[in-house]
C-alpha cells in the first residue's frame, strides 16, 4: 500500500478517535449556544465599548465578542449575538515562566463562568480566552510551563464542566511534533475550541497584488489550521482569528496607504478566510484589531475598514463601497480559486484537469513528478505548436522502427507502463515541441579542451559520414558531416555504403546516402571527428539552454497560477520519455 495513502488513512483514524473522545458537550459547535446562529463558519467580531464604533457590528446577523455588563446588552438589543471575551488569560493562569499556584484554578474558572453567563445573558456562555502563552514551545518543557499548561487544561475543564463553551485564542503556531505536546493539543480540544491567530503584515501582502496577496493568505490560514488537525484534532474544534490593527508593530494596517489598499486588503483577507473554513471545514472566524486603546490605534479608516470587512462576507452586513469610497476595488472574485469543473488548476487560461493529472500519476507513478511535467507542458507550449498530424506521423514512425510494425506491440508496451495512448501522444507532442524548440537556441562553440576530453572519453562511440536531407539536427544542422551515435538514427548505421535510403526518425523523415562505412569515433583522426564532436556538444548545450529556459518559463506561469487548494506544482525538467522511453526523440 503506498506510503502517502496509509499516511492519510492514519490522519483520518486520528481524526475519528479524537473526535469520539471529546465529551458530548465539547462535540457540538457554537450554533446553538446561548441562541447563537448555526452556521458554519460563525464569524465572531470583537466589538465591546473599545471599539467607538461597535454599533457597526451590533446588528442582526452578527455575533459580537464583548465583556462586561455594559455593551452586550446594548448590542443584544439592537438585534446581534454576543459571546463573552476575556482579555486577561494571563491573570487566571499565569504565564509559562511564572505559573499561578494550580491550587486556585477552580476557583478562578468558576469566577469567570459566573461573569460570563452574566454579561451573557446566558448560564451555558461562549468564553472567548485572550489568549494562551508560549503556544510554539518546543518539549521538554520547563517545570514553570508545564504547570502552566496543566493550569490551563484545567482552567478548560473546569468551564466545560459548567456548560460553558471555552474558546481557546493561540498567539503563534502551536509546536506539536513531540507525543507529549500532541497530547497536551488534543487533550485541549476536548474541553474547548482552538483559534490561532493568524496575522499579516499590511504593505507586505499588499504588494504582492489581488493574486498572489490572497494565495499567501489562504497558505498562512491553512497553515495554522492544519497545525491542529494534522495531529488528529478535528477541524470543527478548530477557528482562525484575523488582526485588523492599526497600530504599527502588532500586524494589520503597519501604515499601508492609501487607505483604499488596506479596504482591499481587508476584503482579501475576509474572502480568504471564507476560503479556508471551506475547504478544511473549521467552524469559526473570528476579527480582532478594531479597539482603540491608544493614539496610535486611532485610525479614521477604521470604522469604514470594519464595513468593507462585513460587507466582504455578507452583502447585506453593511454597505462597504460606501464606506471606502469610489476609488474601492469592489470585486469579490478577483485573486479567489474559481476554476472550471473537473480543472485542478488553471495557468495563463490553459487547464491542468484532475484526470489528466491522474493518468499522468499511473504513468509515473508519483503525482508531483506528473504535476511538474504538466506545468512543463503548459510552460513551453506556448513557444511553439505541435499538429495533430505530426504527433501521428511520430507515433507510426515509433511503431515502425521500435515495434517492427506491431500496433498491437506497442499497445501492449503502452499498457505495461499504465500509460493510454493519449498520453502517449501527449509525451511525442512535448519531445517534438522541445527538439523544436532546443534547435532554436544559440549554443556558443564547445573549447578545443573540451572536444579533445569527449574524444578520449568515448572511443567505442559509432560514427559514419553521411550526407542528409532535409539538413538534421543531429549533423548540427548541415546536410554533410560525421553521425555519432546515439544522437543520429540506428538506421542510419545499417545503410548500404554509396547507397541512398530513406531513414525514418520519431521527428521526420531523411534522404540519406551513406558516404562511409561504420567507424568507432577512436578509429577516425582527430581533426576528422572534430566537426562531429562539436556539434554534439553544441547539442549538448542547447539541452541545458533549453531546461534553463523551461524553469524560467515555468516559475512565471506560476505568477497567474490559480489551483486547487493552492497546491501548485513544483518547476522541473521531468521528461516524461523517460518513462516512456521508446518515444523518446
Amino acid at each position: 500500500m503506498p506510503r502517502v495513502f496509509l499516511k492519510r488513512l492514519l490522519l483520518i483514524a486520528l481524526a475519528l478517535v479524537a473526535a469520539l473522545a471529546l465529551p458530548a458537550h465539547a462535540r457540538a459547535g457554537l450554533g446553538g449556544q446561548c441562541g447563537l446562529p448555526a452556521t458554519k463558519p460563525l464569524w465572531v467580531d470583537f466589538g465591546d465599548g473599545s471599539v467607538p464604533f461597535w454599533h457597526v457590528f451590533a446588528k442582526p446577523g452578527n455575533v459580537v465578542a464583548a465583556s462586561n455588563l455594559i455593551y452586550p446588552p446594548k448590542i443584544r438589543e439592537a438585534g446581534a449575538k454576543t459571546v463573552y471575551f476575556d482579555l486577561y488569560l494571563n491573570n487566571r493562569v499565569g504565564t509559562p515562566s511564572a505559573p499561578k499556584d494550580a491550587d486556585t484554578i477552580v476557583e478562578r474558572a468558576n469566577r469567570l463562568f459566573d461573569a460570563a453567563a452574566q454579561s451573557s445573558g446566558c448560564d451555558k456562555p461562549v468564553i472567548t480566552l485572550n489568549e494562551l502563552f508560549g503556544a510554539g514551545l518546543e518539549t521538554p518543557w520547563s517545570p514553570s510551563n508545564t504547570r502552566y499548561r496543566a493550569n490551563v487544561l484545567t482552567f478548560l475543564r473546569t468551564l466545560a464542566n459548567r456548560g460553558a463553551k471555552p474558546i481557546l485564542l493561540i498567539s503563534s503556531l502551536p509546536y506539536t511534533a513531540s507525543p507529549e505536546a500532541a497530547d497536551w493539543w488534543r487533550e485541549a480540544a476536548k474541553h474547548a475550541d482552538l483559534v490561532p491567530e493568524v496575522y499579516f503584515s499590511g504593505p507586505n501582502i499588499h504588494k504582492r497584488g489581488a493574486l498572489l496577496g490572497s494565495r499567501r493568505l489562504r497558505l498562512s490560514m491553512r497553515r495554522a489550521v492544519t497545525s491542529l488537525t494534522s495531529v488528529g484534532i478535528p477541524a470543527d474544534r478548530v477557528g482562525i482569528m484575523l488582526g485588523f490593527q492599526t497600530a504599527k508593530g502588532a500586524g494589520g494596517r503597519e501604515g499601508l496607504q492609501p487607505a483604499t489598499s488596506w479596504f482591499e486588503l481587508v476584503k482579501w483577507q475576509a474572502l480568504a478566510a471564507r476560503q479556508i473554513a471551506a475547504e478544511t471545514g473549521i467552524t469559526t472566524i473570528w476579527s480582532w484589531g478594531w479597539a482603540v486603546w491608544s493614539s496610535a490605534a486611532n485610525d479614521p479608516d477604521k470604522e469604514a475598514s470594519a464595513c468593507v470587512y462585513l460587507w466582504s462576507r455578507d452583502h447585506s452586513l453593511c454597505d462597504g463601497p460606501a464606506a471606502a469610497g469610489p476609488a474601492f476595488n469592489t470585486s469579490v472574485t478577483e485573486g479567489q480559486i474559481e476554476l472550471p469543473r473537473g480543472s485542478r488548476c488553471l495557468l495563463s487560461g490553459k487547464r491542468i484537469d484532475e484526470g489528466t493529472l491522474k493518468s499522468h500519476t499511473r504513468l509515473t507513478g508519483d503525482r508531483e513528478v506528473a504535476y511538474t511535467a504538466l506545468l512543463a507542458r503548459l510552460a513551453e507550449s506556448g513557444r511553439t505548436t505541435i499538429t495533430q498530424r505530426r504527433v501521428l506521423a511520430a507515433e507510426a514512425a515509433v511503431i515502425a522502427l521500435r515495434f517492427g510494425g506491431s500496433r498491437s506491440a506497442y499497445l501492449a508496451a503502452l499498457v505495461k507502463a499504465n500509460a493510454t495512448v493519449a498520453v502517449a501522444r501527449g509525451v511525442l507532442s512535448d519531445e517534438l515541441r522541445r527538439a523544436d524548440i532546443e534547435v532554436a537556441f544559440a549554443a556558443k562553440p564547445p573549447s578545443a579542451r573540451e572536444v579533445n576530453a569527449f574524444y578520449l572519453a568515448y572511443p567505442e562511440l559509432l560514427t559514419r559520414a553521411v550526407q542528409a536531407l532535409p539538413a538534421p539536427w543531429w549533423l548540427g544542422g548541415l546536410s554533410r558531416g560525421l553521425a555519432l551515435s546515439p544522437l543520429a538514427p540506428e538506421e542510419l548505421f545499417r545503410i548500404v555504403t554509396g547507397r541512398v535510403a530513406t531513414v525514418q526518425a520519431v521527428e521526420g523523415r531523411y534522404a540519406v546516402r551513406a558516404l562511409g562505412d561504420v567507424q568507432t569515433l577512436g578509429s577516425i583522426p582527430f581533426v576528422q571527428a572534430r566537426p562531429a564532436i562539436s556539434a554534439a556538444l553544441a547539442a549538448f548545450e542547447r539541452r541545458a539552454a533549453f531546461e534553463s529556459w523551461t524553469i524560467r518559463r515555468q516559475t512565471l506561469q506560476l505568477q497567474s497560477a490559480v489551483c486547487k487548494r493552492d497546491d501548485l506544482p513544483a518547476t522541473g525538467t521531468v521528461r516524461l520519455s523517460s518513462y516512456l522511453p521508446f518515444l523518446s526523440v
